[in-house]
């Protein structure tokens, strides 16, 4: 028996399947081709679209031959599942760049772990299609009050269903049926926020092709203290190097909460089963040497292996107050000592990327949260002192985890 679907379901990535026997038949009688689409509404992907990524390998590995559709063309109107408001319309340059720069990050993903995939842009069949047409030999397969029963549309329409959005699912279907024309796909995964969407694509296939084609999805993750995967309050957590240093990086990862990291070490990494066990069943203190795992084995997948190990020992050394030379990797600000003179220590941290606002660092200081050097700031009226900079530089922290260095500049 084919494993994929064990393997995907034990490490927690099935949450639904159109036909799970039938699929498991089909992959039993040879390699299933199946797809993974990604419109490319930014110039990276983040941490919350890494689930797909992990799973095209575990299938790819059973055997599975993976495509790669880059939403060129389902981008132009934009994915009104998990949205309360319509998304941002982009130009088509626009669309373009992110386009050929996700593209080339699926790429490093699958070759960096042995496989490889076919990659298409959905532009290429939808940019030309003629409206009319469409609606007649597409269009008329659809039931406007069946597509209402999706908790997509549902939940838009309490705020407003735009009707370019309503075209989505229509697109998405349409995607299906071409890549199982042209490449005998026959399987769809994706987020469960993508379920109508599938279900609608593989019956479209019914309807024209009369063949029978499959639908998994994955659950949509969400950290136990309640933050969307791969947001922190700085940002998304980019997959591109150049947006996001390895020290954060590998400190969203180190910083998840105790009651994820079980979880996150069956989704986001390859380690085998009894490891993960092992990691997981860590408790107390000991919890932290699971989560610098984590943090380590996903590091080195986007910013390769030196520069895992520099903000690893650049984590121990803020967490243990000690070691300045191994802070290097933590994020800094350059300040001159002239500019010092008079500066409170709420600019300070609005200097860095801490605190976004005076406003935000008063809050900071007053709920006893910013720290320099390890110790307390004393109030939002405290002046900087020349002191703080013994060594060149002073440790800046907000909360329990979130560091940064200034260093002192001429």
């Amino acid at each position: 028996m084919n494993q994929a679907l064990s393997v995907l379901e034990q490490r927690g990535f099935l949450q639904q399947c159109t036909d799970r026997d039938g699929l498991q038949a089909a992959m039993d009688a040879g390699p299933v081709t199946f797809y993974v689409g990604l419109d490319p509404t930014g110039p990276s992907l983040h941490a919350g679209h890494m689930v797909p990524l992990f799973a095209m390998v575990h299938l790819a590995r059973a055997g599975h031959n993976p495509i790669a559709v880059i939403g060129g063309g389902t981008a132009r109107i934009g994915d009104p599942s998990g949205k309360t408001e319509i998304r941002k319309m982009l130009t088509v340059e626009q669309i373009s760049a992110n386009a050929l720069s996700i593209q080339a990050q699926v790429e490093r993903f699958l070759a960096g772990h042995g496989v490889g995939a076919t990659i298409v842009n959905n532009a290429d069949w939808l940019a030309d299609l003629k409206y009319i047409e469409f609606l007649r030999d597409i269009g008329r397969h659809f039931s406007v009050n069946r597509m209402l029963t999706f908790e997509a549309y549902k939940k838009r329409l309490e705020t407003g269903l735009s009707f370019i959005e309503f075209n989505y699912q229509l697109l998405q279907s349409y995607d299906f049926l071409v890549l199982n024309e042209r490449h005998g796909c026959t399987l769809q995964i994706g987020g469960d926020d993508q379920w109508g969407n599938i279900v609608a694509g593989a019956d479209l296939i019914r309807r024209i092709r009369s063949a029978e084609t499959w639908g998994v999805t994955f659950p949509l993750v969400t950290r136990a203290d309640g933050q969307k995967m791969g947001k922190t309050e700085q940002g998304a957590v980019f997959l591109d190097p150049g947006m996001v240093s390895p020290y954060e990086f590998f400190q969203y990862w180190r910083n998840v909460p105790d009651a994820d990291v079980k979880k996150f070490l069956y989704l986001y990494t390859f380690l085998d089963v009894d490891e993960v066990e092992a990691l997981g069943a860590l408790r107390d203190q000991e919890i932290n040497r699971a989560k610098e795992r984590l943090a380590s084995e996903l590091t080195a997948m986007v910013h390769g292996q030196d520069e895992t190990e520099k903000a690893l020992q650049a984590a121990r050394a803020a967490f243990s107050g000690s070691g300045q030379a191994d802070r290097s990797a933590i994020p800094q600000t350059e300040v001159s000592a002239g500019h010092l003179e008079g500066m409170t220590v709420v600019d300070l941290f609005t200097h860095t990327a801490l605190c976004t606002s005076k406003g935000e660092a008063r809050r900071l200081i007053e709920q006893g949260g910013a720290r320099v050097n390890d110790q307390p700031v004393l109030g939002i009226d405290q002046m900087v002192d020349r002191a703080w900079f013994d060594g060149g530089e002073a440790l800046l922290r907000a909360g329990k985890k979130r560091y940064h260095r200034v260093v002192l500049g001429q």
